[in-house]
């Protein structure tokens, strides 16, 4: 069954006539009379009536005719999709990045979307696992290291890690903390596959400090809430919960940051579409975090 014969089927039928569907179909009127009939023989389905030389539906022309419509629509919608995928355009866009970074930045980001944008799906994937999903189809990473190539990559944020403290902490006046006031303080920090852990780590060993006592946690609300509870300074990167202060954490050699790198596959069809949806994510978080902000990896 081909596109075409079905055009034809429905010119015929909301014509009424061979002669005006002829017209309409433009070609002539004997050879669209061998094609219909070629297709009800094709069927094993009489569509038509032909009393004299009128043409009539019959009741399984009736009904095959809304079906017809329906597959020459979504045709119709398949072609428009392919035209714009060849133009660069995108139906869907598919993002990994972090649990945290998807809450506390993609999401605020994907809520300022129109309706000429993509439809947005999200993935839940830490580090290597974020580029992985590029391999697997999904359209847009964001990770916390620069990929090598062929991966294309755009830097999206530095953003600061902080220490939570209750608004009753002797700490709460302050905006900054050093490293080495945090090294005797009780820490309530995530577990080492979290990279705000990992930051934090480096930079004690570098100024060659040992910890204080530390709880462990695998979730950054968890640890705000056990730092809400008196447990401990939280050192997370997410946003602020439990009405905590957040204060920069400085090292010797500087503050310490997390940087996010968004990462997609140059070959993508929509490569020019995706780097701009890039430059306006690392325009959307400047202005939300003023160029730096908390958010976890």
């Amino acid at each position: 069954m081909e596109l075409r014969t079905l055009r034809y089927f429905v010119a015929v039928a909301e014509s009424g006539s061979l002669s005006a569907a002829a017209d309409v179909v433009r070609v002539t009127q004997p050879a669209l009379s061998r094609q219909l009939r070629q297709f009800e023989r094709e069927l094993g389905v009489r569509l038509f009536h032909r009393p004299g030389r009128a043409l009539e539906l019959t009741a399984a022309g009736r009904e095959f005719l809304s079906l017809a419509r329906e597959v020459l629509g979504q045709a119709e919608s398949a072609r428009r999709a392919a035209a714009d995928l060849a133009a660069g355009g995108m139906g869907r866009l598919g993002i990994a990045a972090p649990p945290t970074t998807l809450t506390d930045v993609i999401a605020p980001f994907l809520a300022t979307f129109g309706p000429r944008d993509p439809i947005p799906t999200v993935v839940e994937a830490d580090g290597p696992a974020a580029a992985a999903a590029l391999r697997r189809g999904t359209d847009l990473a964001i990770v916390t290291h620069a990929p090598q190539r062929p991966l294309m990559s755009r830097p999206v944020a530095v953003l600061p890690l902080y220490a939570y403290v209750p608004a009753e902490h002797r700490w709460a006046g302050r905006a900054r903390v050093r490293l080495g006031d945090l090294a005797v303080e009780p820490l309530v920090v995530l577990d080492r596959s979290f990279r705000a852990r990992q930051i934090l780590d480096e930079a004690f060993t570098a100024e060659q400090l040992a910890c204080g006592p530390l709880l462990e946690c695998s979730n950054p609300q968890v640890a705000q809430a056990l730092a809400a509870a008196g447990r401990g300074v939280a050192v997370v990167s997410d946003d602020p919960r439990f009405d905590l202060v957040p204060l920069r954490v400085d090292s010797a050699h500087g503050p310490l940051q997390i940087r996010l790198f968004a990462a997609w596959d140059p070959g993508h069809h929509a490569a020019g579409t995706l780097e701009d949806i890039v430059r306006r994510l690392s325009e959307f978080v400047t202005s939300r975090y003023g160029g730096s902000g908390p958010v976890r990896q």
